[in-house]
Formats: C-alpha cells, sequence, structure tokens
C-alpha cells in the first residue's frame, strides 16, 4: 500500500457497502469464531519455532492496533499492560526488541481471558476512534491492520493444524471438502501469446510489495487448467519421486535426506500401505480428487521437474488470473481444506484462486520503483525480500475478501506447513505455438 491504490477503498471483510467501523468488527469477530472449536488447553501450544499459539495470534493482532493507532492518536490511552508491547511484538524492531519468537508457547501469563479482555479493550477505543473524523492516513493503516489480522487467521489455521497434525490422536477441528468426486483427467495445457503485459496492484486495497505497477514481458506460454491432484503426486511417489537427485534442487534433495521426506506433509501409510491425510476434520484416507496440499517449494519444483515441466512465474500467473473471477474455496465456506475440481470448462483455468497457495518459480523481491510504507509499518514487506519464493491465489484457509489477482504471499522453499499446492506451466515451443494457432 502505497500512494496509490488507496487503502480502503475496498475493505477487508466486504465490498464497498461496508462502513469501515462495520469492517473492523466483522474481521474481529472471525478472528474468535475460528477459536470456538478450541478447548483451553490448545489456546497455548506452540508446535514448532516457524508456529505461534492461538493464544499469541489472539493477543498480537491486537497489539498491532493498539501499537500504531491508538498509541500514537489518543495522548491519554493507557496500555492494557505495560509488558504487552514487548510480550506480542512480532518483528517490528522500531518499535522495541520482540519476546523471542521459539519460546512464545512458554507463556502460560497472561491467561486466555486476560487476552480476550485485553482484545474487548482495544476494540471499545478503536470503536470510538472510528466513530470520529478521523484523516485518511490513520484509516489507511487501520485497513492494514484489518488485513494483518485476516493474514493471522490464516496463520492461526495453519499452526493449529500443524499442532493437531503431529497429535497421534488426529483431533477434529472441523469443516471437511464437500465434494469428493472431480475432474480426474490428464490437466489441459491452455496456450497464453504473452507480450508485453503490465502486472501489480491496479484498484482498491494492496500491500507496499504490490506497488508500483508497471509493465513485463513475457513470453508465450501454457498453464496447466487445473491444479496438481493428490492421485497426480502419488503417481509421482510411485515413481520414485522421492529417491530420484536428479528431480531435485540441490538444497531441496538436502531437505529430503535430513527430513526423510516421503511423501507430503500429513500423509500416512497404514493398513497395507494404504494412504490416509490428516485434515482439520480428522484422519481421512486420501481422497484421489482433491489438490495436494502441504507440499513446499522443493516438493513442488521436484515434481514439475518430473512431469516435464515447470512451475509458473509469479507474473504469468498473474497474467492468467487477472482477468478472472475470485471464486474457490476460502476460510468463509468453512471447508477449511481445498476442493476438488468438479468442472472444466474448455479453454478457462480453473482452481486459480482459494483451494491453495500456488507456488511460482518468482524469488520475492521489489518491483522496480518500489517504496516501502514510512516509518515502522515499512517492516511489513520489504524486509522480507530475501532467499523466499512467491506464492499466488489464496487458499481454503485465506478469507475471500483478502484475496486479489496481484496479491504476493512468500514462503521459503522448504516450508510445508501453509496451505501450499501446485500448478504447472510449460514454455511454450515454436512447434506447440504453430499447432496451437492452427486450432
Amino acid at each position: 500500500m502505497a500512494s496509490q491504490p488507496k487503502a480502503g477503498a475496498v475493505g477487508a471483510a466486504g465490498g464497498l457497502e461496508d462502513s469501515l467501523s462495520d469492517q473492523f468488527a466483522a474481521v474481529r469477530r472471525q478472528s474468535l469464531a475460528l477459536c470456538e472449536p478450541l478447548q483451553i488447553e490448545d489456546f497455548g501450544v506452540q508446535p514448532m519455532d516457524d508456529a505461534s499459539p492461538p493464544k499469541w495470534h489472539l493477543a498480537h493482532t491486537t497489539w498491532f492496533f493498539e501499537t500504531f493507532i491508538l498509541k500514537p492518536r489518543l495522548p491519554d490511552y493507557r496500555s492494557f499492560h505495560p509488558k504487552f508491547e514487548y510480550l506480542f511484538n512480532s518483528y517490528y524492531n522500531g518499535v522495541g526488541t520482540p519476546f523471542p519468537r521459539p519460546r512464545r508457547g512458554f507463556l502460560s501469563r497472561p491467561t486466555v481471558a486476560e487476552v480476550y479482555e485485553y482484545r474487548e479493550r482495544v476494540d471499545e477505543h478503536m470503536q470510538l476512534l472510528l466513530a470520529a473524523d478521523e484523516p485518511a492516513e490513520i484509516l489507511e493503516h487501520i485497513t492494514i491492520g484489518l488485513h494483518h489480522e485476516q493474514q493471522h487467521q490464516e496463520l492461526l489455521l495453519t499452526d493449529l493444524k500443524y499442532n493437531f497434525g503431529h497429535n497421534p490422536l488426529y483431533p477434529v477441528y472441523g469443516g471437511g471438502p464437500r465434494l469428493m468426486e472431480g475432474a480426474t483427467d490428464t490437466p489441459r495445457w491452455l496456450t497464453y501469446e504473452g507480450g508485453i503485459t503490465s502486472v501489480g496492484a491496479q484498484q482498491g486495497f494492496c500491500f507496499d510489495n504490490e506497488l508500483p505497477r508497471h509493465q513485463t514481458l513475457l513470453q508465450p506460454f501454457q498453464l496447466a487448467d487445473r491444479l496438481v491432484t493428490n492421485a497426480d503426486y502419488l503417481v509421482f511417489i510411485e515413481d520414485g519421486g522421492y529417491q530420484r537427485p536428479e528431480l531435485w534442487l540441490s538444497e531441496g534433495w538436502l531437505q529430503v535426506e535430513q527430513q526423510a521426506w516421503q511423501a507430503p506433509l500429513y500423509w500416512h501409510q497404514q493398513d497395507n500401505d494404504q494412504w490416509y491425510e490428516y485434515r482439520l476434520d480428522g484422519l481421512q484416507p486420501l481422497a484421489a480428487d482433491l489438490p495436494v496440499v502441504h507440499v513446499s517449494g522443493h516438493e513442488a519444483f521436484a515434481y514439475a521437474t518430473w512431469a516435464n515441466a515447470r512451475l509458473p512465474t509469479e507474473f504469468e500467473w498473474e497474467y492468467v488470473a487477472a482477468n478472472q473471477p475470485i471464486r474457490g474455496s476460502f476460510v468463509d465456506a468453512g471447508v477449511f481444506h481445498p476442493q476438488a475440481c468438479t468442472a472444466l470448462a474448455p479453454g478457462q483455468p480453473e482452481q486459480l484462486f482459494g483451494e491453495v497457495w500456488q507456488w511460482t518459480s518468482s524469488s520475492y523481491g521489489p518491483y522496480p520503483g518500489y517504496q516501502p510504507l514510512p516509518g515502522t509499518l515499512g517492516e511489513y514487506n520489504g524486509k522480507f525480500m530475501s532467499s523466499q519464493l512467491v506464492l499466488r491465489g489464496g487458499s481454503c484457509a485465506t478469507p475471500a475478501s483478502h484475496v486479489r489477482a496481484s496479491y504476493r504471499n512468500f514462503f521459503y522453499p522448504p516450508d510445508r506447513w501453509q496451505f501450499s499446492g501446485i500448478r504447472l506451466a510449460k514454455d511454450l515451443t515454436t512447434d506447440a505455438r504453430a499447432v496451437a494457432r492452427h486450432h
């Protein structure tokens, strides 16, 4: 989010018809709604260093509004607790030294009840502020805070799934795909001539890393019309995909050896080698038609190489997605798992949005002319532009109002706990271009 487009043109929890006050209330309610199925014991568990307990997510998103909105705007505002600025700071060094991330699960106090009280106190002051005539800059910062909270709603689910998915009891959170039979035919290849095209945010809210909008050159390419399914990926496994170093990038093969990868995260073999998958509706037999999910960037690269294809660049993906409606399975549907592709319209891509975050081959870096937000909020995106890959499209854990064609998510290539999956691309050869034009 920079000089243009302006934040708040389309809000975080709805469309133009919703006031920012209504959007604020809706986003804050959604965080609590995601926690309703939890037991008190679930709130404090940190299953790995990169994940955070649900209690921390609830407090950190509240800390954001207190730190960046209430304290600067209200001179008489008193912090809920003076130590919360330290405990619930994530990575904003401009505010102070954060509490160490790997130790978030050690915090038995504050209690869950105190965190909920903290949220109520901050929400009351925020609604008073929203009722006043505030300058555009404050309203834009509030909109950033809402999208920030939506990001943490997704992280809350992914972190919770890592906790439950490594518990031998395989606890049930809820949801579950409603569509279990879908398209199983070989993916069709859609042809795009490319050329000079504009990429980046156009209107409505965006983060600063989506700007400035600029031109790029795309060579002719092909894109698969659907995501890679569990059935597709199982063939890769059965063909020795995890035993063939020639398919893997060097760092990826090192992960295979060190982590003993044999399948995507949450896949298990039981009952005479039958495959099961842990989902948030429990441990279930592997559903062949569902998109493969919880694969790393390294696994995505290896699968693409095995399939005689490649991963799309982020700009190829955006070029295709920019003219498509935003539809798919999002967290709003309450299924918490990618659904099957049930219809393949000739010549049209499916599953571009929702379902799974799609790995691209693009390194996460700044666009030409990129300018981070001024002040401490400039730490939001720019400081992470190193050694990560871009993912596109959103997932079944992403709020629908949070997704747009220009959205750039980013993770390290070994990461698997996010709802990440695979779509294939190919270079368009001279012969293939001639065939495509003929047809």
